[in-house]
């Protein structure tokens, strides 16, 4: 083990850190065992980078398949051609509304606290990706919404752009693997809302993109085919519809396809929400039980912390660094 594990070893013994330590243990003799891992991607942990160490659990074959918010799935691109441009604001706790309409005023979307570059990192993809849909719609083809990007990064269309280290975008190591990504509710991103203004004004067919029911005719497929002894494993960063919609698939393929199927073997969520019966993304993972979505005996852990802090940590250990 590297310097990251052994520190993690020696001085996570207790609470949030023990149970850091002890999930990412478990990952590990998971993937030891045989076990495959779905990873999920909620909030904007692509504008935060996590592709520095997601990219080489992608590599070093970590991670099977994701499930990504259609801001995530875009948002690593962005920041592989616009990286330059970005601007970090570390006092946005303290920004006046007019501050805000100054940022807006000079195209600079933020996010806590780094603005994505309208121009250089949107109006740039949103080009190239418009050719695709165009295309698609004179071929009368349809895409998933991941499987354009793919077409962009495999295809080299973007080389002349990029910013950072490649290896570094967690998007091209999957594109490279063509490692299966499931993106629920992509209409609501920011290319999803681009297409439907393109789709609006007659420039392309609506039916070029595939929609949520197709990932989840695509994901029931890869859980069957993909089941092992050990199980599939599923790592949730974040809430919401990123880590909702994939978890579902054993219910439903179980419960109204009446296929006899094995539940999540490992269950662990990084999250900041106040624990809740009330709410998705803060309910306990026992929860789940009633659900049909985790046995009783699978491993579950909860590191109620922040992702940026925790997911590297987690994948370093997993990784061995």
């Amino acid at each position: 083990m590297g310097p990251i594990s052994e520190f993690i070893n020696h001085h996570y013994r207790h609470f949030n850190s023990a149970t850091l330590k002890d999930a990412a243990e478990a990952y590990r003799v998971h993937l030891e065992n045989g076990g495959k891992m779905m990873v999920t991607l909620a909030g904007a942990m692509s504008t935060g980078e996590l592709g520095l160490s997601l990219a080489e659990m992608i590599r070093q074959d970590k991670v099977h398949a994701i499930t990504c918010t259609g801001a995530n799935l875009e948002e690593d691109v962005f920041n592989l051609v616009a990286h330059e441009h970005y601007v970090r604001i570390p006092h946005y706790r303290n920004l006046t509304p007019q501050e805000e309409q100054k940022l807006l005023d000079r195209h600079l979307n933020r996010v806590t606290d780094t603005c994505i570059p309208e121009e250089e990192a949107i109006r740039k993809i949103e080009k190239v990706i418009l050719a695709k849909w165009q295309k698609a719609t004179q071929e009368k083809k349809e895409y998933l919404p991941h499987e354009y990007f793919y077409q962009m990064l495999t295809e080299g269309l973007l080389k002349n752009d990029y910013q950072i280290d490649v290896k570094n975008s967690w998007l091209m190591a999957a594109a490279e693997k063509n490692l299966p990504i499931f993106v629920p509710g992509w209409e609501d991103s920011t290319l999803g809302n681009i297409f439907a203004g393109h789709v609006i004004n007659n420039e392309v067919s609506r039916y070029v993109v595939k929609s949520g029911i197709s990932y989840m005719v695509e994901l029931a497929q890869w859980y069957q085919k993909t089941k092992t002894s050990r199980g599939i494993g599923f790592f949730q960063i974040g809430g919401g519809i990123a880590g909702d919609f994939p978890i579902c698939v054993v219910p439903m393929l179980e419960q109204d396809l009446g296929k006899k199927t094995p539940k999540w073997a490992y269950f662990c969520q990084i999250s900041d929400s106040t624990t809740s019966y009330g709410s998705y993304s803060g309910a306990v993972p026992n929860e789940k039980i009633t659900w049909g979505k985790l046995d009783i005996s699978s491993p579950k852990f909860i590191v109620e912390s922040d992702a940026s802090i925790v997911a590297p940590l987690m994948f370093a250990y997993i990784l061995g660094w």
